[in-house]
């Protein structure tokens, strides 16, 4: 019988490379970090499709997309729920950035946002809210934990441009 291994309850290291990925993407493609190279990627993990902190994140980032793109910052969302999911969520926000659907959570787990939670007494696996910032070279360059999601996108934006973009 195999030995099964505890989810990772840190986040990888900032200076060392980003966990690769390959995931479908609400495009119609599947996205690879690689994809991303030469470019300042935001990597946002969040919960859930289309509830209150979760949607307050994506409008932010939505709302600021436009000073992203100018930048050349690309923005990208993480959850565990389904293209199908994603789909209503995009059109219902207009979302103008690609969401990967990260059903098995593999991703969450090599980024160590698949954790132990807890809801009115009841505890779960599930994706807590984490932002990476990769830099062109694919290293990881920061990471936001205890986000903020309506503030969430001016804080990176602002971070970026006092520590990335020079």
């Amino acid at each position: 019988m195999a030995k099964k291994t505890a989810p990772i309850t840190s986040f990888p290291s900032i200076g060392k490379k980003a966990p690769a990925f390959t995931a479908p993407g609400s495009n119609g493609e599947k996205v690879k970090l690689s994809d991303f190279d030469g470019k300042v990627l935001v990597l946002y993990f969040y919960p859930k499709d289309n509830t209150a902190g979760c949607t307050q994140e994506a409008c932010s980032f939505r709302d600021a997309y436009d000073q992203f793109q100018q930048a050349g910052i690309e923005v990208v969302g993480v959850s565990t729920d389904p293209l199908e999911s994603h789909a209503k969520f995009i059109g219902k926000h207009e979302l103008p950035f690609t969401l990967l659907t990260d059903a098995r959570h593999k991703m969450a787990e090599a980024y160590g946002t698949w954790r132990q939670k807890q809801m009115s007494g009841r505890k779960f696996m599930g994706v807590v809210r984490v932002t990476f910032i990769i830099a062109p070279d694919g290293t990881l360059a920061h990471v936001f934990e205890k986000v903020k999601p309506a503030q969430h996108a001016k804080q990176i934006l602002a971070w970026i441009r006092s520590n990335l973009k020079r």
